[in-house]
């Protein structure tokens, strides 16, 4: 299949979350399975070094119109991933020339769908133009999700798509991208069109035309697709789900295991297997001594998340300096809300001696904190996949979760099945249940350390694999590409 890959961020070029991990590690599975695959991206003016990447096409969007506003010039740019998957950056300064991928000081453009919308019709126009002709678009959340209405619309009797289906994938429905309708003006063929399905009086809203256009919908878990098909779990969209739920199907998260592996990690000082888990505690040792935390075998629990209410962040805080009042170690590292950076921040002056929160995102520290700790704190509100808890895993480094989402449906909680365990899960959005089991497996580190080394062999043994991933998503190309043409 010709298949393109939408996608705001891809892990290698740019990266802020999980996101740009998937828009890298399916388009490589895919390749490596024999398609056609082209990535496209915004060429975000702070992706290092973008001005030394190869131009392959200099292109107007709307080149038939005389309107000169709608005469949008743009640049296609591009590289590769692990030198085989083409990767193509629309390049527009008006649009990407910013100072990050999505807004400053932790609020988003005021023009994010201006941006949004013509990197859709761009991606589209190059396509076509590039002289690419695309079985399957895939789209990947609300920045993409003007894909397959574009494509219905616009190129609705255009030879070049005659064959094309699009496919959404939905990684946080919480984000939905609702912006003026006036902010999609450079797209004529769809800036009139008005249904009360993605529209709410003068405000579009992204990922309800990809929902409402797409052939195909997919979530990156079995148990975020029922969420959001449930009114607590929908977002406020749950009857558009409802009114697709035919066409909606989860699908797991592979792992890229070339980046997350501690026998090969080339982030870690002291690097281990399954074989070899003893040595785990040497990588313990080392942010020890990073940290200025006392040395020696003290459970540490290890955190690295984006600073927002859905990572549980909320929970934590309200509970934190109460679970420091144990032998324990705790280390966060993240960005987001300024609240609540704050208040870790105030707790770490106050508990230097356990506690450090590191607030920014640094890749080799994010891999050490995996190695190093014995436990991954996951409380999230709700979580579509996760991947941290995958990388845990790989780690022997046991998840504490909350039973939503994709992360129920990759960690086996220890009091449900011991044989089987790979983690703790608890239930209730609630700062006393999370203490309380954090308790619990301080407990159980303490008083049985020979189960513990069991628990993360189980765990070292999961795999999540992108091959699987990517079969799932190949049989609903397939469902897709059967779909009789709209």
């Amino acid at each position: 299949m010709k298949i393109v890959v939408l996608s705001s961020e891809v892990a290698d070029i740019i990266k802020s979350g999980g996101l740009a991990d998937v828009a890298k590690a399916l388009p490589l599975q895919l390749t490596a399975n024999g398609h056609d695959v082209r990535v496209i991206m915004p060429c975000h003016t702070v992706i290092k070094n973008y001005q030394q990447l190869e131009v392959i096409g200099q292109f107007i969007l709307n080149e038939d119109f005389q309107d000169p506003n709608l005469r949008l010039p743009y640049t296609v740019r591009r590289t590769y991933l692990n030198g085989t998957t083409e990767v193509w950056l629309i390049e527009n300064d008006q649009y990407f020339n910013r100072t990050s991928m999505y807004g400053d000081n932790n609020q988003g453009y005021a023009d994010n769908g201006a941006r949004y919308a013509f990197f859709c019709a761009a991606a589209l126009d190059a396509s076509k133009k590039l002289g690419f002709n695309i079985d399957i678009l895939h789209c990947n959340d609300w920045h993409t999700g003007l894909g397959p209405m574009i494509m219905r619309i616009k190129y609705a009797s255009d030879p070049a798509f005659n064959k094309a289906r699009s496919v959404v994938t939905i990684h946080n429905g919480a984000f939905q991208g609702a912006f003026d309708r006036g902010q999609v003006y450079m797209i004529p063929e769809i800036a009139n069109v008005y249904n009360d399905k993605i529209m709410q009086g003068s405000y579009i809203n992204f990922l309800k035309c990809a929902v409402y256009y797409a052939d195909k919908i997919s979530t990156v878990s079995p148990g975020y697709c029922d969420e959001l098909k449930s009114y607590l779990g929908g977002h406020g969209m749950t009857p558009n789900y409802l009114d697709r739920q035919a066409d909606m199907v989860g699908i797991l998260n592979g792992c890229d295991y070339s980046d997350w592996d501690p026998s090969s990690d080339k982030l870690l000082r002291i690097r281990y297997d399954l074989n070899t888990l003893d040595q785990k505690i040497l990588g313990k040792y080392v942010l020890q001594r990073r940290f200025g935390f006392e040395m020696g075998d003290t459970p540490m629990y290890g955190m690295v998340a984006r600073l927002t209410d859905q990572k549980g962040v909320g929970l934590i805080i309200p509970i934190l300096e109460r679970f420091l009042s144990h032998k324990v170690q705790v280390v966060i590292q993240g960005t987001g809300d300024p609240f609540l950076a704050q208040q870790l921040s105030e707790i770490e002056e106050r508990h230097h001696d356990k506690f450090r929160f590191i607030s920014c995102y640094d890749n080799t520290i994010a891999h050490q904190i995996e190695a190093a700790s014995d436990f991954f704190l996951m409380p999230s509100i709700f979580e579509p996949c996760g991947l941290n808890q995958i990388y845990s895993l790989a780690y022997g480094t046991l998840p504490i979760v909350r039973a939503v989402g994709g992360l129920k449906d990759t960690v086996i909680d220890y009091d449900q099945e011991k044989a089987k365990a790979t983690g703790f899960i608890f239930k209730e959005p609630s700062s006393e249940e999370l203490l309380s089991i954090l308790r619990r497996t301080l407990i159980l580190y303490l008083e049985d350390p020979n189960e513990m080394k069991r628990i993360k062999q189980n765990a070292m043994k999961v795999r999540f694999s992108w091959k699987d991933s990517a079969k799932k998503y190949e049989e609903l190309y397939n469902q897709a590409l059967a779909k009789p043409k709209w």
